[in-house]
């Protein structure tokens, strides 16, 4: 005789309930007589244990706070560990007072982020032997991602944008910091470069995007144990994933500039790449009789006075000219700094 498959649960048929159409129950399987150890258990190591601070977003002197290694379809997903190896039924009192304390200041931190409503707070513990508590923000206005499968939505969501995760985890950093800790979370920094390469990098993003595995909240972590302990170096990232800030394309890398000097070249100043006979053509004449460069005025539109420019001094500046940062003026004519509006221009010529 078989076995009759057991009927649908009503929570299938809920609005918070991410799948829909034809589905059936898993069969479940026979129960075992030992379980496999968790991580930080017999000989599997911590990887919290093991985990340096820079892998946080804040750390404190009895527990860090950490991120996922990306960002994920919520607004926000973090989790909260203590530094001492315990799970949540071996805390001593302090640290026992100490998590609802922390469980507060991190909820509050999190749901003072534009675009939450609620934060969900969760310990499943499965996976790790080392105490770690979710929290799980829930974006304001989703009223079907309310209840028990909003970690599901997590990873059927699309990711939010790089630059706004960042921003909520420097907040949140920042928030827990005026209690004491260190927050290690830095803001985005501003990616200056030219309008021409915004498209070609935008299209990176996107194409890096779509690549990228969707990962639900709980496999992130590895809350399901692996069946065999020889699997867990092949398994996904669970803790101290390192979450490296995006490289700054601009950090002291010159560019070229040559054609697009945006920058209020002095009079005195010259294209550090070499002058030759084709340049001469965008040159006018003063009423003065003195050659002036088209592109030597300043971002305001004013010229620069004739007469710290010597006549005729059109003659190439060579490139290994020393000075760091700096150009080269011809003989006779002094440098005048100017204020420069450029990005990779930050000293004073």
């Amino acid at each position: 005789m078989h076995d009759t498959p057991p009927s649908v649960p009503d929570f299938t048929q809920w609005p918070s309930f991410p799948f829909e159409g034809d589905l059936r129950v898993k069969q479940l399987d026979d129960p075992v007589p030992v379980e496999p150890p968790r991580k930080g258990e017999g000989l599997r190591e911590c990887t919290a244990c093991n985990a340096p601070d820079d892998a946080y977003i804040w750390v404190g002197e009895r527990w860090r706070v950490r991120a996922m290694d990306r960002p994920t379809g919520l607004p926000m997903v973090l989790i909260l560990e203590s530094r001492t190896h315990l799970d949540l039924g071996d805390l001593p009192n302090l640290l026992a007072a100490e998590l609802g304390v922390m469980t507060v200041r991190l909820e509050r931190a999190i749901r003072s982020l534009d675009g939450v409503a609620r934060v969900h707070v969760n310990r499943w513990g499965d996976g790790s032997a080392h105490l770690h508590m979710w929290f799980l923000a829930r974006p304001y206005g989703r009223l079907q991602l309310r209840g028990t499968f909003l970690s599901l939505w997590d990873s059927i969501l699309p990711p939010i944008s790089e630059a706004q995760w960042r921003e909520n985890l420097a907040l949140v950093a920042a928030w827990l910091a005026e209690f004491g800790g260190r927050p290690l979370a830095e803001p985005p920094r501003i990616q200056w470069q030219a309008p021409s390469s915004l498209l070609a990098q935008s299209a990176a993003a996107d194409a890096a995007a779509a690549a990228a595995e969707a990962v639900s909240v709980i496999e992130a972590a590895e809350e399901i144990p692996e069946p065999a302990p020889d699997a867990d170096d092949a398994a996904g990232t669970d803790d101290g994933t390192d979450r490296s800030d995006p490289v700054d394309t601009t950090d002291g890398t010159p560019t070229d500039d040559s054609g697009t000097d945006d920058s209020g070249t002095d009079a005195g100043d010259k294209d550090d790449s070499g002058t030759d006979a084709g340049d001469k053509d965008d040159r006018t004449v003063s009423d003065t009789g003195t050659v002036r460069s088209a592109t030597e005025t300043d971002p305001a539109g004013t010229t620069a006075d004739p007469a710290t420019e010597p006549a005729g001094a059109s003659a190439p500046v060579p490139a290994d000219t020393p000075g760091p940062g700096s150009r080269t003026a011809a003989a006779g004519a002094p440098p005048t700094s100017t204020l420069s509006t450029s990005g990779d221009a930050s000293t004073a010529r």
